[in-house]
């Protein structure tokens, strides 16, 4: 008898740790439809007539990431790469049209929407997956050029022209986010650190001066320094937040028990989730919550590593910048939930209700899960069946600089 050749430990570890990526994903989307039920019943039983009128929508657009991610799934990190010139001029085409009054849908101020019938869509989260593939393809083919000034701008000057657009909308959250993943892909990407270090504080500088310039987000900075000064106004969101997090001490006060999503603390079901999920489950489920999002941010920084170890630089540089897109994103809203950093709003990956976010989410998983998908196709070629064991390189986040790029020209 033939005898069944043994699958190597190194291809079996792969195997186990590989679940952890869509374990956390759809943990964190199981706890979204339950807090999402959970936070908004109140509300929608008031204004609209139907206690689960944000569940049946939220239900409805994590089919419409379903169906996004089976379709992100399918396609090719090579067709990803050479479509990300046209995705970056989509993508500014849809934030220059949401400024155009009578165009883009305006709520309390902000020009952040676009109606398709009963649909909005928001730009901004659309923006969020376009610059991703973008700069991951550019800082790829151009890593090496990078280590120029000249070269070095390249990359600022479009990320510049994006954030301007995100700011007219205003959607300043977004501009952090967006900017914070891309210098961190560019200092990857190799970089030199004289130049990265000048651009971070040259970013914050500006961003910081935007803040003490404009009247409203000087307010709320003050209003973050002292809630409790002005409670009633300004810093009525929260402080409302803060007394959820004090409700609901070590374990919480039971799912479906909390005061907050009575009608004080508003947008409860999207941007203040944490707050509610908070007061219902405690410091224990506010845990677990950040839990997840480390382990997520840990399965796709090892898919990072991995993807140095192939040379496959595009699949390290996309995988590395939805890992910090989601983490940074998580890390604001949650942050802003505790009182951690100023008011901003951010939904929270995977949990809050929200349409485009939770559409884009989901296909940033798909993408995911396919560079998990090449890579273990590409680690299958090379061991051909054979159980030795390849150890991979310590990481190194200047290894990209270090390396000629070839990607595959098909």
């Amino acid at each position: 008898m033939s005898r069944v050749p043994e699958t190597p430990p190194s291809v079996a570890a792969d195997n186990r740790a590989d679940w952890v990526l869509p374990f956390c994903v759809l943990a964190l989307m199981s706890i979204g439809v339950v807090m999402v039920a959970s936070a908004s019943i109140a509300f929608a039983a008031d204004v609209y007539g139907d206690p689960w009128f944000f569940l049946k929508r939220h239900l409805m657009f994590l089919g419409f990431g379903a169906v996004a991610a089976l379709v992100v799934s399918q396609i090719p990190l090579s067709v990803w790469s050479r479509l990300s010139w046209p995705l970056l001029i989509f993508s500014c085409l849809l934030l220059l049209v949401v400024l155009i009054p009578g165009i883009g849908r305006e709520v309390n101020g902000s020009r952040r929407w676009l109606a398709f019938g009963p649909i909005t869509v928001q730009p901004a989260e659309v923006a969020k997956f376009c610059l991703l593939v973008f700069f991951a393809s550019f800082l790829t083919r151009r890593n090496q050029q990078l280590r120029h000034w000249s070269s070095f701008m390249i990359p600022v000057v479009i990320l510049g022209f994006a954030a301007l657009l995100l700011l007219g909308q205003p959607d300043f959250g977004s501009v952090v986010v967006i900017s914070g993943t891309v210098l961190a892909m560019v200092f990857l990407a190799g970089a030199r650190l004289p130049h990265t270090f000048l651009l971070v504080a040259l970013a914050a500088s500006a961003l910081a001066l935007l803040a003490l310039l404009s009247p409203y987000r000087l307010q709320r900075l003050m209003t973050f320094l002292d809630p409790w000064g002005d409670q009633f106004a300004s810093g009525y969101q929260l402080t409302q937040s803060l007394i959820a997090f004090g409700r609901g001490e070590w374990f919480g006060v039971g799912l479906g028990n909390s005061v907050q999503k009575l009608f004080y603390l508003p947008e409860a079901h999207t941007d203040f989730i944490f707050a509610i999920l908070s007061e219902e489950w405690g410091m224990a489920g506010g845990l677990v919550v950040i839990g997840l999002f480390a382990a997520l941010t840990w399965a796709l920084l090892r898919l990072v590593r991995e993807a140095l170890a192939q040379q496959k630089f595009f699949a390290a540089l996309l995988a590395f910048g939805i890992a910090v897109l989601l983490a940074g994103q998580a890390f604001v809203n949650m942050g802003v939930a505790s009182g951690l950093l100023p008011t901003k709003g951010l939904t929270l990956p995977f949990v809050s209700s929200g349409g485009s976010s939770l559409v884009i989410c989901c296909s940033l998983f798909a993408l995911a899960l396919r560079i998990q998908a090449e890579l273990r196709a590409a680690k299958g070629e090379q061991e051909g069946g054979v159980g030795m064991i390849r150890q991979l390189p310590i990481f190194n986040p200047l290894q990209l600089g270090d390396r000629a790029v070839k990607e595959e020209a098909a």
